[in-house]
């Protein structure tokens, strides 16, 4: 029987939706397979260093550029996903996780940053992001905000300030091209319209960093009621023109730990019997 035959006779779908049967047509995950809290980095050969920290893991899924782990990290359980490059496809992640039953998922990358003081190894950890990115349009006008959830952005940086780690705290600029949209040049010197006015005007807006995915999650994540952030090594330097791939791990730690303090505020809220977690309430560190 040829492949045209045996596509015409297979069983037509009960569903257009491709996930109907439970697993993640993408992910190739499903209900069970992943933790509450996610973390998101794009590279997936990355997974197997944001998983070194923690105390222990299992592959669950890998198909594409997404792969997923799933284990604890000082007994909270957790999971990781990579989603490739760009918002494109890390939108694809949040839908299949949020499917799946994920409540928090915690961007990790690498950044250049567009301000001095912000230098190669420093982390940046993002409380909004400007959409100069596609996806996000795809589902929500154009002038609502990209912003992460105070109770992320608040374990990230009590995990940095654990960990002893430099970090900044501030918007992100997330763009669908590496070179042109961060206004650099192209092929053969090419630059894109406006290139210079629009990297000074995000400079003295003072937006710290350029990255592919954060506005995305966010708005996503926001749009579906979950909570969620971003924490980025800075790999470049914009104004200074360093660039070294500098505290790559340091990202991932930030986040994992972060996990666990989520989980710990998580239970002060039920503790005191509050609707959502304040700084009036502690969390053990």
């Amino acid at each position: 029987m040829s492949d045209d035959d045996a596509d015409e006779s297979a069983e037509p779908m009960d569903s257009e939706d491709p996930n109907d049967d439970g697993e993640q047509y993408h992910l190739e995950v499903g209900p069970g397979d992943v933790a509450d809290s996610v973390l998101l980095p794009g590279n997936p050969e990355r997974v197997e260093k944001v998983v070194e920290s923690w105390d222990d893991h299992d592959v669950v899924a890998e198909h594409r550029e997404y792969r997923t782990a799933t284990g604890t990290y000082d007994g909270t359980p957790i999971s990781v996903t990579s989603t490739g490059i760009g918002s494109p496809s890390a939108g694809i992640a949040v839908e299949e996780l949020a499917r799946v039953d994920a409540e928090s998922l915690i961007r990790v990358g690498s950044c250049g940053a567009i301000r001095e003081e912000a230098s190669v190894g420093d982390l940046v950890i993002s409380t909004g992001a400007v959409r100069q990115e596609g996806t996000s349009k795809e589902y929500v006008r154009e002038d609502y905000p990209a912003t992460a959830d105070y109770r992320v952005v608040s374990a990230l940086v009590a995990a940095a300030e654990e960990l002893g780690y430099d970090y900044h705290l501030g918007v992100t600029c997330s763009t669908d091209s590496f070179y042109a949209g961060q206004s650099r040049p192209g092929f053969d010197g090419f630059e894109a319209r406006d290139s210079d006015e629009k990297i000074d005007e995000l400079r003295q807006a003072g937006v710290l960093n350029f990255e592919m995915e954060a506005a995305a999650i966010l708005t996503l994540a926001s749009i579906y009621g979950l909570r969620a952030g971003a924490v980025c090594t800075v790999y470049a330097n914009r104004v200074t023109g360093e660039f070294r791939t500098e505290g790559e791990r340091k990202a991932a730690k930030t986040a994992s730990l972060a996990v666990k303090y989520l989980a710990e505020m998580d239970g002060a809220v039920e503790d005191a019997d509050a609707s959502r977690w304040h700084a009036g309430l502690s969390i053990e560190r």
